[in-house]
């Protein structure tokens, strides 16, 4: 079995949730390895990172350079390359840098490259069997990557739930990041989503809603229900660009990055893209019509139903329950 390699993301000092769900999807390519994390920046925060890593990952290799304060993935590759050995798998997270990092990376690697990975069913001799989705979430694709020559497999986030793991102290290694001169691009500044009237991200509930609330109209529905829990009301791109809602309610990688404890998926499909702005493992409802909707794959609670069936009765529950 060729040495499994974590890709750690980090943003100043804190880990990304993907961090323990890339140690979940290492364990399900081989339960007796122990993967090591690779983490990429400069000063504190980087320290930082890594010594959180200590607690979940027996090694933790350090790429320091001040060229990788921010994220460039062409930079990033280059210092990946420069340690991680040709024929291992590197676990990358499925988000719009590891679609920017992985690529190429496995290109110069010589290895095999798999996108957006939800499942993994094991290995039989050099083959890891993976399952992916394509043609929007409508097909579940099940892949089988020639790993004998190593592979980069990029995790969809939220689909490899983390596990309880025993207590380790990691070692921290220093290595070097080689010559990352001859960079095509720069870092100029990062640009903060506007907040709007509703701060999105400092709610525990959410009522998430995408293109099965149909029109404008019945947002009032999602609205009531959301009013009902205590909770705001946040939206899937669809709704953004139909101008339902505002952007500031957007949550996704494009969007806003939301911590709720209980997040309902109303009528929203399921796409990394908007997985992707869903942080800390809340409690997850998803309510859709079709039953193949990838957003059930990492839901605690699945409920196949028109929600514009289905929210009004919740909302007429909780109400009865409050005054009961």
């Amino acid at each position: 079995m060729p040495r499994i390699f974590a890709y750690i993301v980090h943003k100043a000092g804190v880990l990304d949730d993907s961090a323990a769900e890339l140690l979940a999807a290492a364990g399900r390519i081989d339960a007796a390895q122990s993967p090591t994390a690779v983490a990429t920046g400069w000063g504190t925060e980087l320290d930082a990172a890594c010594e959180a890593l200590r607690s979940s990952y027996a090694e933790i290799w350090k790429i320091a350079h001040e060229a990788l304060a921010y994220p460039n993935a062409e930079l990033v590759r280059k210092a990946l390359l420069n340690v991680v050995p040709k024929g291992s798998i590197l676990l990358v997270p499925h988000n719009h840098f590891g679609v920017d990092l992985s690529p190429g990376l496995s290109v110069n690697m010589n290895a095999a490259f798999v996108p957006d990975v939800l499942d993994i069913e094991g290995v039989t001799g050099t083959a890891l069997k993976l399952v992916r989705q394509e043609f929007g979430g409508q097909v579940s694709a099940h892949v089988r990557c020639d790993i004998s020559s190593g592979s980069v497999i990029n995790i969809r986030p939220g689909a490899f739930k983390p596990v309880d793991s025993v207590q380790v102290a990691g070692q921290i290694s220093e290595m070097p990041a080689g010559n990352l001169g001859g960079a095509k691009r720069r870092y100029l500044e990062t640009v903060v989503a506007e907040t709007g009237d509703v701060d999105i991200t400092k709610h525990q509930i959410l009522v998430s809603i995408g293109r099965g609330i149909q029109e404008k109209e019945n947002v009032a529905i999602a609205q009531e229900l959301a009013d009902a829990l205590g909770g705001a009301v946040s939206c899937s791109r669809p709704v953004v660009d139909a101008k339902w809602l505002e952007k500031s309610r957007q949550v996704g990688s494009s969007g806003q990055t939301v911590k709720p404890k209980v997040y309902l998926a109303c009528g929203i499909s399921g796409s990394f893209q908007h997985l992707a702005g869903i942080k800390g493992n809340p409690f997850i409802v998803a309510i859709n019509k079709n039953p193949k909707a990838p957003i059930f794959r990492v839901a605690d609670v699945g409920i196949v139903d028109d929600i514009l069936e289905f929210m009004p009765e919740m909302t007429n529950r909780v109400k009865e329950l409050q005054h009961a």
